[in-house]
């Protein structure tokens, strides 16, 4: 059966506001505005690989494979468990954490700037101790530099594998290259600038990951409690399982897990494809929108 043209472009609009809201949070039609329409010097240039990664529907993917590997490091953790509020509002912390994504990677140079500056001020304000007794601030250079590395391996793998547009060999180490940019400005020490460098630093903090108590909580939470509507779970059922897919082996065993390789390849990657492939159309700007830097 054909659906009529207009039919279907009130679907997608409808569709496409709908997870922009999510996301973006109420402010986000004035923050895209600002950070879109704004003029002066940015970060990166239109053509900068950071602009295909960050903006492609892949990120729904490989934002959840982040936020569970990142849980791994005791002391990250300890941190946001205690600190991120990630329970009470989760939807709040999705819309600060794309905002800033966002103007990092879209916006001016000068709104750049003051975004890092405000999440360092809050980093500065988050410390305590682990209930073993290890002190934690989330300022720390090592504990940032692993949010980063779990961040930029799980962003970049998920483009690779779900992206429109995957980059080649030089594309995807430019990627890690320009996101070692923002990373140097929140703190990180000598964050890597390639791909090699990237495996090497992901592999030199794995004798300090385990699987807490609350990074089992949080792998719950995140993957069979979300507060979702009815009609959304079972899409982002999808997006959590192709998640857990894109997860290094040895972290799905830390989290226990489950994953069927015969399964993820029949049936877990092409929903995965099909969904990502349905948010990129329902989430597509409208054409006047198609502008030199707009994402």
């Amino acid at each position: 059966m054909n659906v009529p043209a207009p039919a279907l472009d009130r679907l997608r609009e409808q569709l496409g506001r709908s997870l922009f809201a999510r996301v973006a949070g109420p402010s986000g039609p004035q923050n895209r505005a600002r950070i879109h329409d704004t003029p002066g010097p940015r970060w990166f240039g239109p053509d900068r690989p950071i602009r295909t990664v960050h903006g492609d529907a892949s990120m729904f993917i490989g934002g959840i494979t982040a936020l569970l590997l990142q849980s791994l490091h005791p002391l990250a953790m300890a941190a946001v468990a205690a600190h991120s509020g990630y329970r009470g509002d989760p939807w709040g912390r999705l819309q600060r954490t794309s905002t800033f994504l966002a103007v990092t990677t879209y916006g001016t140079a000068d709104d750049a700037e003051e975004a890092v500056a405000q999440v360092r001020a809050v980093h500065e304000r988050v410390r305590g101790t682990t209930a073993d007794g290890r002190p934690y601030r989330a300022g720390d250079p090592h504990l940032l530099g692993w949010v980063h590395v779990a961040e930029v391996h799980s962003f970049l793998r998920a483009h690779q594998r779900y992206g429109a547009r995957p980059l080649d060999g030089a594309g995807c180490d430019a990627y890690v290259d320009d996101a070692a940019r923002v990373a140097l400005a929140l703190g990180v020490s000598d964050p890597p600038r390639d791909r090699a460098a990237l495996a090497a630093r992901l592999a030199a903090y794995r004798p300090e990951l385990r699987a807490t108590r609350e990074a089992r909580e949080a792998a719950r939470f995140i993957l069979r409690r979300p507060p979702l509507p009815p009609a959304a779970r079972g899409p982002y059922a999808v997006l959590a399982a192709n998640a857990v897919g894109m997860l290094p082996p040895w972290a799905r065993d830390l989290l226990g897990l489950p994953y069927v390789p015969l399964l993820d390849v029949a049936c877990v990657r092409p929903a995965g494809h099909a969904l990502t492939g349905g948010i990129r159309w329902a989430m597509r700007p409208p054409r006047a929108a198609h502008a030199p830097g707009r994402a």
